[in-house]
Formats: structure tokens, C-alpha cells, sequence
């Protein structure tokens, strides 16, 4: 008998497990690499700032070849215009797309549902609901819109179902109630359904209450999950395009611009005022609202506005441009695809609030702030004095101190008043003063002389 070595046995193992191994791996190589698949979560209001957040997802998903991409939807809606936005990303993306349903997709996030190839719902899950409103006031109901922009939303569904091979006339009646399907809906009612109607309906492909179950449902049960979130950079957006924010900004923006033009010096208004208008187009900018043209028509009214009420007596030609201009810039920075004579007024009346508003404030703060102790400290001073190295105001402007006449144009604020007998420039401090009113000079600053407006008890008292 001949004996072994253990360096022997080792091989002799080797070579009986050997073909295995080349098994396996030829098996492995077969299979692939792990199937990548993202999710992204569709939740809250739709907005337009949910919009390039889908793209980015899709685009990363294409270029990570991606065997798909499920939308975690869970939402009442939102805006028609970001659906649409969203809709056609989905229609055209070369990744394939499956909404989970998880628990509801009403209204726009319904449109967002039917534009993806496959629909899986939980178990209590709604889509429909999807006629569009026009929000009115805050603490207003929504009101009804007009039957061109109801028509105009449900050939949107109507299209969408169709692409995707569903039922196109359920997709109408989730919009129109005049929309009537036998044993389905009646006439006057708009179509919701559950995760069983949805089903027995073909609008869903099949039940899953979490997202395993649903890659299990589509083959892919071991995939690589990449959860996408929305960047810093897009949750900004999202805040800054929100109604109440961009209404807020238009405000501070055209009242910092119109203080910091009255006040002497570059200080907090007018930085305040860039900063807002600068954030407001950024974020609508990049939601595809705004653009150099919106910019332009924004700059315009301001010049117009700001020479008509400092520089031109009266209000004319000007100031009513210059009102037109900030409606145009303003209003279609807030429009997006799809707007209806509804939406444009309902846009042109949150941007001719936020400019009355805006006036008010800036005549307010024109008013009282300079003579505040923090507004002192903020504002350059407009005295030069002499003992500071500056010459001081002619000795012909200092001797109209403290003289009294009547304007002779309006003051707005400045313009020309009549102190004994002569025709001077001067300004006011601030308020408006009519032709005709009697007026006092209270201060020289340089070449300025300034006057205010005499009170109805101070008329008859000598100075």
C-alpha cells in the first residue's frame, strides 16, 4: 500500500470541487450584475418645485441603467401646471416608472400615477378626484373654474390613460362630472377609487402594501435600493416658489427698492430689497416660470414707478406703465404651462397686493423710520458740517430758515413754493403737499431746502 501526503489529499480535493466552482461562477456571470432600482417619494403638495426634482431622479436613473423607478406617492395634489410638468418627464423617461400607490393619489398626483407604465396600490388606497379649483383667499373655499380649463385638464388624463393603455374614459370622469359610465359613475359625480375598484377597473396593475412587495411583483425581489431625496438646493426652491413666500418677497423686494431710492445712501432697505427680488426669480427661475423677460419688465416698472412718484409731479403716464410693467413681470413669473384666464387673474391679484402692500409700508417707513434712534444709526447723515471739512449751505438758502409760503406746484415731494414773493425749489420731508397749501422751511440741507406742511392751528400763528 502506498501512503499519501496531506499536500496530496489538498489536491485531490481541489480537483473533485473544481468543476463546482466553474459552475457557479459561470451562473453568476449569467445572472448579472445586482438590478439597481431608485425610489423617490411623491408626497405633500405637488408644486412646481417638485418638478425638477422628478427630472434629476430619471435622469440619474438612466445614467445608473436603472431597471426602473418607483414614485412612493402619498398626496391630495396640488398644482395642475407642475402635474403636467411631471407627466410628460414620465412619459418621457427611458427608465421604466411604477407609482405604489401608498395610500392615496388624488387630483394632480392621480395624472402623476396614470403617466407611469405600471400603478401598484395599498390595500386602502384612493386615485381620483382630479377636477381642477381656483383657490381663493385664505379662509375661502375653492372655486369652481371655467369648462374650457376643466376641458383642458381632462383631455390631459384622457391622453395620458391612452399612452399607457388604460381606460380612457375613467380617466375623463376622475376630472369631469358630467362624465357618465354605466355601473361605474353617475352623471354629477367625480370618480374616486379604491384599491379594489382600481383593480377590478384595469386603472391598477396589481395590490402591494409595501415597497418589497411590489419588486417582488416586477422580478425584481434582490434589487439594489437607491432612495433619492430632494437636495438643500431644491427644498429651497420649493419653499421660495410656495404662494405666501413669493408673495412675501415681491413685497420686501418692491418696497426695499422704493425706501432705499427716497433715503439717502445704500443701506438696509436696498440690500434687503435685492435680496428678495433676487431670491424670487432664482427660485422661479429654476422651476421654468421666470426668465430674462419677467426680469426686464420687473426692472422697468420699478424705474417707471420710482420717477413717477419722487420725480414727476402728479400721477400720469409713468407711474401707470410702470404699474402694467410690475403686473406683467410679476404675474407671469407665477403662470405656468397650461394657465387659464382663472389662474392669470388670480396671479395679476396676489401681485397687485403685494405692490399695495409694499406702497404702504415704504410710505410708512419714508415716514417714521428716520426718525427713529435705530433708523438714525442705519441712514447716512445728509448734514455736511463745516467743521468736518465741508462747506456749508449757500448763506441765500440758510436765510429762507424757518420761512413760510404756499406751494406752488405739488410737492411730490419736490417741486417749487413761493416764500415772500420768490419762486424756490424745495422738497418736503416726506409727505405729499398740494399745490396751494401753506408751508414752512424747517431745514437746508446743502441745496435742499426743506419744507413741511403747515397745520390748520399753526396757519394763524407768526413764526
Amino acid at each position: 500500500m502506498v501512503s499519501s501526503t496531506p499536500g496530496a489529499k489538498w489536491l485531490l480535493v481541489a480537483l473533485l470541487w473544481l468543476p463546482t466552482f466553474m459552475l457557479a461562477g459561470e451562473s453568476l456571470r449569467a445572472q448579472g450584475p445586482q438590478p439597481v432600482v431608485f425610489v423617490m417619494p411623491i408626497e405633500g403638495i405637488i408644486d412646481l418645485g417638485l418638478a425638477p426634482f422628478v427630472q434629476r431622479v430619471l435622469s440619474e436613473a438612466m445614467t445608473a441603467q436603472a431597471k426602473t423607478v418607483v414614485l412612493d406617492i402619498n398626496t391630495f395634489g396640488g398644482r395642475v401646471d407642475a402635474a403636467v410638468l411631471i407627466r410628460d418627464a414620465l412619459l418621457e423617461s427611458q427608465v421604466p416608472t411604477v407609482a405604489f400607490i401608498n395610500k392615496r393619489a388624488i387630483s394632480a398626483g392621480a395624472l402623476i400615477s396614470l403617466a407611469t407604465e405600471t400603478i401598484a396600490m395599498a390595500d386602502g388606497g384612493t386615485i381620483g378626484a382630479a377636477t381642477p379649483v381656483q383657490i381663493g383667499a385664505p379662509g375661502t373655499p375653492a372655486q369652481p373654474v371655467e369648462e374650457k380649463t376643466v376641458s383642458y385638464v381632462r383631455k390631459e388624463f384622457r391622453a395620458t390613460a391612452e399612452q399607457r393603455n388604460r381606460p380612457p374614459k375613467l380617466a375623463e370622469a376622475m376630472v369631469d362630472a358630467d362624465v357618465e359610465i354605466p355601473d361605474v359613475i353617475e352623471k354629477g359625480k367625480l370618480l374616486t377609487l379604491t384599491t379594489t375598484e382600481a383593480l377590478a377597473l384595469k386603472i391598477a396593475d396589481f395590490q402591494a402594501n409595501d415597497l418589497e412587495a411590489v419588486l417582488e411583483s416586477i422580478g425584481l425581489p434582490n434589487a439594489d435600493i437607491r432612495h433619492a431625496s430632494e437636495t438643500w438646493a431644491e427644498s429651497l426652491v420649493r419653499f421660495l416658489t410656495h404662494p405666501v413666500v413669493s408673495s412675501l418677497l415681491m413685497t420686501l423686494g418692491i418696497m426695499g427698492i422704493i425706501v432705499e431710492i427716497r433715503m439717502p445712501g445704500f443701506g438696509v432697505p436696498g440690500i434687503l430689497g435685492l435680496i428678495s427680488l433676487g431670491l424670487f426669480f432664482w427660485g422661479h427661475t429654476l422651476v421654468q416660470l421666470a426668465g430674462w423677460e419677467e426680469l426686464l419688465l420687473v426692472a422697468l416698472g420699478l424705474i417707471l414707478v420710482s420717477v413717477e412718484v419722487f420725480f414727476i409731479p402728479g400721477f400720469g403716464v409713468a407711474g401707470i406703465l410702470g404699474i402694467v410693467a410690475l403686473l406683467g413681470g410679476f404675474g407671469l413669473s407665477l403662470i405656468g404651462s397650461g394657465a387659464n384666464w382663472d389662474s392669470i387673474i388670480s396671479a395679476m391679484g396676489q401681485v397687485a397686493l403685494s405692490i399695495l402692500i409694499a406702497i404702504v409700508v415704504a410710505l410708512v417707513l419714508l415716514r417714521y423710520f428716520p426718525r427713529l434712534p435705530f433708523g438714525q444709526r442705519l441712514l447716512l447723515k445728509t448734514t455736511l458740517l463745516s467743521q468736518e471739512g465741508y462747506g456749508s449751505a449757500p448763506e441765500r438758502d440758510l436765510s429762507w430758515l424757518g420761512k413760510r409760503g404756499t406751494a406752488a406746484t405739488d410737492l411730490h415731494p419736490s417741486g417749487i413754493a413761493h416764500l415772500n414773493g420768490d419762486r424756490v425749489d424745495v422738497v418736503s420731508d416726506g409727505d405729499f403737499i398740494g399745490a396751494g397749501q401753506p408751508v414752512e422751511v424747517v431745514r437746508v440741507d446743502g441745496n435742499r431746502i426743506v419744507v413741511r406742511l403747515l397745520s390748520e392751528q399753526e396757519k394763524g400763528r407768526t413764526p
